[in-house]
């Protein structure tokens, strides 16, 4: 992902480039290379398939410095210090566990709050605001981060975090909780999008994958913890110190990342960025994820899938959606969401990979909570611990997966091995027990976790290979967006499945328990009165478990099919040369302007899997279009 051909071969990588013997400048005037050359190089980094070489690129360079950008984008790219990296990464990561703990920590602190605020009607609203907030807005922050710098762009997105911190702890009623939870979700939605944007800013593409992989790790204990810290602060102190926490650390944040972090900037004014905005596409996808969320927060829930609210919610989202993709298509200047970036099949393959990998993951750690307490009879605390095999190999192996693609360059092999785990694992949760049985529980988790961290950032690092430096923050912002939604749907997914197949046998356990007590696990009452199953006798809880057990059984099915979805789309995902080299970033509002690399024919690195002969073709048209 470089803006030069020097990033594409860099110093050492062991490929020369067969350049034609002419080119034609602008007047037409045609320019004499010299003689072959035939100066050795030194063992490659990366295994690149060789090619027939007439002359090597830095003689050419050399040679004819004129054809080449005016202004490499490594040449003011100084190595960064360990105490910078340090200060730096602490400060990040601190951001992201803020955001993953703000996910989760009011879960088990809603009937706490719900008693103290007096309002029954609004718990669903203290945790669907947050989500509605993150989501919407996601694909925004890129734009604005590359018009504006990255580094002010992820101080407003914490300043905007904290103030709704700080209106959650202050919350008089509900409605006011709700809009703090709201406000959050922006700030925290940026946050994340800004934290992954800046590390790649940091760190070359070969790198930036271990960095990727430290914060996703603090995003999986983050999220754990939070639940847990949500309990402590609900039962032993005040719920309100959910909120109350982020502020200290916040602020700490703030002031390290406003010191230390040293990042460039456009200097773009106030008045030329807000020109420069894509507001057309902006709202129209704010608008459109919007209605669709909404949709579905309120199927079967507060409204019928069929009543006329959802159905004008989904209906109009989708076309709302459809306006934004023709808007970015056609119309705008600085598109929120450049559909170059989905412009092959190995860039689109990239992104729903990734998307389709979260759906499953999110899935599973949602429902496998409900399997332990409905069908082992463990309470919440007990479920959550049963969680831990799937978050700490997630985890470990995301960690180990840097350092794979850190030392070797390579992502793909990953990707091969990470899907057939986590189709695997997530098949053999077909086959969990009635009775319990830890043993196969933690290793059929262990599988899937596996897959899962393995496969976090290959599919990023590959849709940033694929593209060039201008797009990063965007490649970011599509991943998050796409991530947000696919979470969203798959909960709703999984709980219509989950609901259809309780309510398929209700008569059936209506016989055996009758059809009073049977209507408490009823479809739409399933998921809610779980609690109540260790009410019943002995004899009436085996029918009901049952119930919960085959209805679950169908979920994993479904994320089963997913997960052997993403497994066939990984195979439409080439393999790009990692550069180990930092590339300064594009910012500004010219930055839209048409560029070489933008151009057909112009990749930001040719994929490995290229043949030699390809590579010289592409390659020579890449430097006739640098001659244009």
């Amino acid at each position: 992902m470089s803006l030069g051909l020097a990033a594409i071969y860099p110093e050492g990588a062991g490929d020369r480039v067969a350049i034609s013997s002419r080119l034609r400048q602008e007047d037409g005037n045609e320019i004499q290379h010299p003689a072959p050359s035939t100066v050795p190089t030194s063992p490659p980094k990366a295994p690149l398939h060789e090619a027939t070489m007439t002359q090597t690129f830095n003689n050419f360079n050399d040679a004819h410095p004129d054809l080449l950008p005016d202004d490499d984008p490594n040449t003011d790219m100084q190595k960064l210090s360990g105490t910078t990296i340090a200060l730096t990464m602490a400060s990040l990561c601190l951001s992201v566990a803020l955001s993953a703990l703000d996910m989760t920590i009011v879960t088990t602190a809603i009937p706490n709050i719900v008693a103290s605020l007096d309002s029954v009607a609004g718990y669903i609203w203290v945790g669907s605001a947050f989500i509605l907030g993150f989501t919407a807005v996601t694909p925004i922050w890129g734009s604005v981060a590359d018009l504006w710098g990255r580094k002010p762009i992820i101080l407003l997105a914490l300043t905007i975090f904290l103030v709704g911190s700080l209106l959650c702890a202050l919350a008089p009623h509900m409605d006011a909780l709700i809009a703090g939870r709201a406000v959050q979700g922006v700030g925290a939605s940026g946050m994340g999008v800004m934290v992954n944007t800046i590390i790649c800013d940091m760190f070359s593409l070969r790198d930036r994958g271990l960095y990727l992989a430290i914060t996703s790790i603090v995003w999986a204990i983050g999220s754990a913890v939070g639940t847990v810290l949500g309990g402590v602060f609900a039962t032993r102190l005040d719920w309100r110190w959910c909120f109350w926490i982020n502020l200290p650390i916040g602020g700490v944040v703030f002031v390290v990342l406003f010191f230390f972090l040293d990042l460039p900037s456009p200097n773009t004014s106030v008045a030329a960025g807000l020109k420069a905005i894509d507001w057309t596409g902006s709202l129209f996808c704010m608008g459109g994820s919007l209605m669709v969320l909404l949709a579905l927060d309120f199927g079967d829930v507060t409204h019928p899938w069929s009543s006329a609210t959802v159905i004008c919610l989904i209906v109009f989202g989708l076309v709302a959606i459809g306006i934004f993709l023709m808007n970015e298509w056609k119309l705008a200047a600085n598109p929120v969401l450049p559909l170059r970036l989905l412009a092959s099949w190995s860039k689109a393959a990239a992104y729903f990979v990734f998307a389709f990998n979260a759906f499953v993951f999110i899935g599973i750690t949602y429902y496998l909570p409900l399997y332990s307490q409905a069908v082992l009879s463990v309470d919440a605390l007990t479920s959550g611990l049963y969680l831990l095999p799937l978050i700490v190999s997630c985890s470990l192996s995301a960690a180990c997966a840097g350092v794979f693609i850190q030392k070797t360059g390579r992502y793909r092999v990953l990707m091969y091995a990470a899907q057939v785990l986590l189709t695997l694992g997530t098949g053999l949760l077909i086959n969990l027990e009635f009775e319990r049985n830890l043993a196969k529980l933690f290793v059929f988790q262990i599988l899937t976790g596996i897959g899962v961290g393995l496969n976090i950032e290959a599919p990023v690092l590959a849709a940033q290979a694929a593209t060039t430096v201008r797009d990063t923050a965007a490649v970011l912002a599509t991943m998050s967006f796409l991530r947000s939604i696919a979470t969203a749907i798959s909960v709703v997914v999984g709980g219509v499945i989950f609901q259809n197949q309780m309510k398929a046998g209700n008569s059936a356990l209506a016989d055996q328990i009758g059809h009073d007590l049977a209507s408490r696990f009823d479809g739409d009452n399933a998921s809610a009165h779980v609690e109540e199953i260790g009410l019943l006798s002995t004899d009436q809880q085996v029918p009901v478990r049952q119930a919960y057990f085959g209805a679950l059984r169908t979920v994993w099915i479904m994320y089963v099919a997913f997960a052997g979805l993403a497994t066939v789309l990984n195979l439409f995902v080439s393999e790009y040369h990692l550069s180990d080299e930092r590339n300064a970033v594009v910012l500004g509002v010219d930055r839209g302007n048409p560029d070489p690399s933008d151009q057909p024919g112009r990749e930001a690195d040719i994929p490995l899997e290229t043949s030699g002969r390809q590579r010289d073709d592409n390659q020579q048209h890449t430097l006739r279009n640098r001659a244009a």
